[in-house]
């Protein structure tokens, strides 16, 4: 896991494309902060960029540092999510514009799970993670269902959890609108 988690980072650090293991499925990563980037994501994926990507940090404390204000109600949900929740919050900065939706909002899931926490943690900023597919085709439930186009696109693949056959779910994403209106976006 160390050796995965070093050189995933030194990859995202020169601008790269990862393919990783998360809180729920593989997901396609890179510097959240790095346009060009985010631009080969979109790429990778076959998808419009007018469809925003959601982040992955590892402690409440940097969701502040991408989100100008916060909900109090955010701090409650994260508090009491008994599964991956993503919660998509208005407002947010410090991050590559063409990540972000049209009304300038942003997913952001704080993850649990040992690998992607650390990763996030040694990388120091937020990593994109989006599915690991084509858009449009079916999200790959583990490493064995993922595309050879798509693992051929990126610039490193982890080992870590490559032979795990679980069938995870993705998270719960809610959106918090900033009139204080909470939408549920995906149980």
């Amino acid at each position: 896991m160390e050796n995965d988690i070093k050189e995933a980072c030194k990859i995202m650090q020169n601008g790269g494309i990862i393919l990783y293991p998360t809180d729920t499925i593989w997901g396609i990563g890179c510097d959240a902060t790095n346009e060009t980037a985010v631009k080969r994501v979109y790429e990778i994926k076959k998808r419009i960029d007018s469809k925003a990507l959601i982040v992955l940090v590892d402690t409440p404390a940097k969701v502040d540092f991408y989100v100008d204000r916060i909900p109090e109600i955010a701090w409650d949900l994260i508090e009491v999510a008994d599964k991956p929740l993503t919660i998509v919050y208005s407002n947010a900065r410090n991050l590559a514009t063409n990540l972000l939706a049209a009304d300038g909002s942003v997913g952001i899931r704080i993850t649990q799970e040992p690998f992607s926490r650390k990763l996030c943690e040694r990388f120091r900023k937020a990593i994109v993670s989006t599915s690991a597919n084509i858009s449009g085709s079916p999200s790959p439930a583990n490493f064995s269902e993922i595309s050879q186009e798509i693992k051929d696109a990126v610039d490193y693949i982890v080992e870590y959890r490559q032979e795990e056959k679980t069938h995870p779910s993705p998270s719960s994403v809610i959106k918090l609108e900033p009139n204080g209106v909470v939408k549920i976006l995906r149980p």
